[in-house]
């Protein structure tokens, strides 16, 4: 969160709030604002960079975050940066003409057996 002027974290469910909070401390970091609701329904401010992951697990959620992504990239110039673990519903998504790859992990062998086998995890820049 290194020079980050305002941060807001985001997630439908209170336990992500919790995790998101213990996170944070065990990093070092003060704590920052954290949304309980589904941001997608209301109006989006000008923010310079939006990070997500693993949010390509739903096609009806990963249709409306696409075309939210898309007014938010074309409204305020927003950077959008999507952490991807290879899940179908992503890589067979029509987002994927809009996304170059930044960067692919290679998922510890604990997660892979969790995640029905996928192996490594994707950094998109979000370019539509």
């Amino acid at each position: 969160m290194r020079g980050a002027s305002r941060i807001l974290a985001n997630d439908i469910d209170p336990v992500a709030g919790t995790a998101i909070t213990l996170n944070c401390e065990l990093n070092r970091l003060s704590p920052f604002p954290i949304l309980i609701k589904n941001i997608l329904n209301m109006d989006q401010g000008p923010w310079d960079l939006i990070a997500l992951g693993d949010m390509f697990y739903d096609e009806a959620l990963a249709d409306s975050l696409h075309q939210w992504l898309k007014y938010t990239v074309r409204t305020h110039r927003t950077r959008v940066l999507i952490g991807d673990p290879g899940r179908p519903q992503c890589s067979g998504h029509s987002i994927q003409r809009d996304l170059r790859s930044v960067a692919v992990y290679s998922l510890p062998e604990p997660t892979r057996q969790q995640n029905n086998g996928l192996t490594t995890a994707t950094v998109w820049d979000f370019q539509p």
